[in-house]
């Protein structure tokens, strides 16, 4: 069985979009939000080996901080589940070191996403220099492997002019947030600062979900796109269907 549905973007950009999906059911739209934070994999250090770190932090201490500096992930077809990339930092005082600072074993596949994340303030004779090693997981083992970093999504709101407001009644606000279609036309609500009065003034109108459509707004930590955070979770989820569906017919 086959199922239709369109995809149509609000608001585009690499780290942060904004996109309606029509023909989907409340308990799919939550499968596709669970995959994007839980089951897409990707690189992140997970182990630090200090040379030499004469800081006022201790090891772990940096060590949970190299961790959590976001890193591009290739495509799986590039770097597989069981490979490891090496990144070095060498910094000395006075001075801050940056995530720019961490050196790739794999530049053209594995960097870090952010350049101006802050590791730690050195002073004058003090030296940080280690190695770590990045390796493949996913959200749902740790949260430095979320790639989706702000994933939700809300019902497509339908506004419908139903005429005018009596000659001496009060307007009131009518707060909606989100996205509402309008005679076929997708406008983000931000755009009236959510209130309804705003973009109808001196109007009755009616607000109502569309069934089966719902608005995402992902971003991510840099690890990759959005378009292709959402691809590599619809896999993910086409991939567990397949067990299941090998595993019933055992």
């Amino acid at each position: 069985m086959t199922t239709d549905y369109d995809v149509e973007f609000v608001e585009r950009g690499d780290r942060e979009a904004r996109f309606l999906v029509r023909g989907v059911t409340p308990a799919f739209a939550n499968g596709i939000r669970r995959a994007m934070i839980a089951d897409v994999p990707t690189l992140s250090i997970d182990t630090v080996r200090f040379i030499e770190n004469s800081s006022v932090m201790f090891d772990e201490q940096l060590a949970l901080r190299l961790g959590l500096v976001p890193l591009t992930t290739p495509e799986p077809e590039e770097f597989g589940d069981d490979d490891v990339v090496t990144l070095s930092i060498d910094v000395e005082g006075p001075g801050t070191a940056y995530s720019s600072d961490l050196v790739s074993s794999e530049p053209d596949l594995v960097r870090p996403a952010e350049d101006n994340v802050p590791i730690i303030h050195l002073k004058d004779g003090q030296r940080l220099e280690a190695e770590a090693d990045a390796a493949y997981d996913r959200g749902k083992n740790h949260a430095k492997h979320q790639g989706g970093v702000s994933v939700g999504y809300r019902h497509l709101q339908r506004v419908t002019v139903d005429g005018d407001l009596p000659e001496f009644e009060d307007e009131e606000p009518q707060i909606v947030r989100g996205v509402i279609e309008d005679d076929g036309e997708l406008i983000p609500s931000r755009e009236f600062d959510h209130d309804l009065t705003e973009r109808y003034p001196g109007k009755d109108v009616s607000v109502e979900d569309v069934p089966n459509a719902f608005v995402f707004h992902v971003e991510t930590d840099g690890s990759f796109t959005v378009e292709e955070l959402v691809t590599r979770a619809v896999d993910t989820i086409d991939e567990r269907a397949a067990e299941l569906e090998t595993a019933v017919q055992l």
